[in-house]
């Protein structure tokens, strides 16, 4: 693994990659959210029970499992930047963090739009509900701890511990529907082996987490860009860079 991460050890060969990768994840992102919320929210039809304000789903889903899948990105970069000490995976976490605080903020609004019509409420104590906005603490809590030191070598540090820490919260949220009598429903595309949602609603939906996944990637690659050139300002490739823009 070293073999492969070393050359993206420095810094501009890591910036030369996100430009390269950041138009592809752009096209993917407007194309797929284009197609899927059109797919979605015109096309699909209503649910028998919950009629069309189940439509609400193919934003809701998508922007809770990013929420999950960024932080489990995040954690990875953590560990990365912890034991082999690169520091573009230090700020590759602090990229990363207000994106997944992002898409997590995007689930438990639509989440508590959705909870009003079926259980009467905005926001209840449930076990699901909890879990997720206390990863949206964890997030917030990354973005704390980084930016509380003046010195960054420590304040990566301690935000990756923190990062790799809270990966602890995200087998509680994926099982919280199961281990306790909540009101959230159980999962649905997870179920291979049922049909749990109909393959008119299941196929725009998995566009829609492509799109949602496109975007987090997307605003990461950009942030980190931003990242890099901030913390090697006084580098001369960045001024050259800088003086050919």
């Amino acid at each position: 693994m070293w073999k492969w991460l070393h050359p993206y050890a420095k810094a501009d060969r890591a910036y030369q990659l996100c430009n390269t990768l950041l138009p592809y994840f752009a096209v993917i992102t407007v194309v797929c959210m284009l197609v899927g919320w059109v797919w979605g929210l015109a096309y699909a039809p209503a649910d028998y029970q919950q009629k069309d304000s189940y439509r609400i789903i193919f934003i809701h889903v998508p922007s809770a499992i990013l929420s999950m899948g960024a932080y489990s990105s995040m954690a990875i970069a953590a560990v990365i930047a912890l034991v082999w000490q690169l520091r573009n995976a230090e700020l590759a976490v602090i990229a990363i963090a207000p994106v997944g605080a992002c898409v997590t903020a995007i689930a438990l609004i639509t989440g508590a739009a959705w909870g009003k019509p079926m259980w009467g409420a905005w926001w209840v104590w449930d076990a699901r509900l909890t879990s997720e906005l206390i990863l949206l603490f964890l997030y917030l809590g990354v973005l704390s701890l980084y930016h509380a030191f003046e010195d960054k070598k420590a304040a990566g540090r301690a935000a990756a511990i923190l990062a790799i820490v809270g990966v602890i919260n995200l087998p509680i949220i994926h099982f919280s529907v199961e281990w306790w009598n909540t009101l959230h429903q159980g999962a649905t595309i997870t179920k291979f082996d049922t049909k749990a949602i109909d393959s008119s609603m299941f196929w725009p939906l998995m566009v829609n987490i492509v799109a949602f996944a496109g975007f987090v990637g997307t605003v990461t690659l950009m942030r980190l860009k931003n990242e890099i050139l901030q913390r090697e300002k006084h580098r001369p490739w960045v001024r050259q860079l800088l003086n050919r823009g």
